[in-house]
């Protein structure tokens, strides 16, 4: 890994956390960021590194980190933004706050990283790594606010990767399925919820934080500079194939 930092938005989340410790492990300087000031200071002592608190939707907070990161590591290499809700509900029992809430968590803060790391690594290039969801790809039943913004969210990866290739910025994302994390709780902790859903995965399971972090972290690496504007499903099959129901 460069000598330089990688900066992780949303790092005290499950996702988050399991590539804060994958970089480390892989040598890398880490610069962590999320909203609760307790969690980021726990994880910042634990991995011997620095934290940052704020609300990724706010566009001026995230610029001002990812420059505060650069500078404390001597450049920024790459951003990986693992920021994100889940709301499961049909589109007309969503409140219009709700969506605006699902559109700022998910989509606002993507663009806010975005729009920092092209003015941070405008000069020097970099990686760039978004998180979607499997649900773009495949109509899921009570996803419309979540697909919705994580739609948003691809777009903005395939523009965006075409606006800053000659500055050498490239621009990725991964397309979960289900991931055992905190945030899905509520659909992994009901054994019901949880048996539909490892059915509805090829590979029969339902994913781990790692899973996840260990694709953000390969587009991460300079070592695959030469991919950019793709959005890579981590799913286990979910959005792509169609297989016989398991006995």
């Amino acid at each position: 890994m460069s000598a330089s930092v990688f900066a992780i938005l949303g790092a005290t989340g499950g996702i988050g956390s399991a590539l804060a410790d994958r970089l480390v492990r892989q040598g890398a300087r880490v610069a962590l960021a999320g909203r609760r000031e307790d969690a980021v200071a726990s994880q910042a002592e634990r991995l011997e590194t620095r934290g940052w608190t704020f609300d990724a939707t706010d566009v001026d907070a995230v610029a001002g980190f990812l420059d505060e990161a650069s500078d404390w590591g001597g450049g920024l290499a790459g951003v990986a933004s693992c920021v994100g809700s889940i709301l499961l509900k049909p589109a007309h029992l969503t409140s219009p706050e709700e969506f605006e809430d699902v559109l700022r968590v998910n989509l606002v803060s993507a663009f806010a990283v975005v729009r920092a790391a092209a003015a941070t690594m405008g000069r020097t290039g970099g990686s760039v790594v978004l998180v979607g969801t499997a649900a773009v790809e495949i109509g899921l039943a009570n996803h419309e606010a979540i697909a919705a913004a994580k739609g948003g969210v691809a777009g903005l990866v395939r523009s965006a990767a075409a606006t800053y290739a000659a500055r050498g910025i490239r621009v990725n994302g991964v397309a979960p399925g289900l991931v055992e994390t905190p945030m899905t709780r509520r659909i992994t902790g009901n054994d019901l919820a949880r048996k539909a859903s490892i059915a509805m995965h090829p590979l029969g399971r339902i994913g781990k934080p790692d899973d996840v972090a260990s694709a953000i972290a390969w587009l991460l690496d300079p070592a695959n500079d030469w991919i950019t504007g793709q959005m890579v499903g981590v799913d286990g099959g979910l959005a792509t194939l169609k297989t016989r129901a398991r006995a």
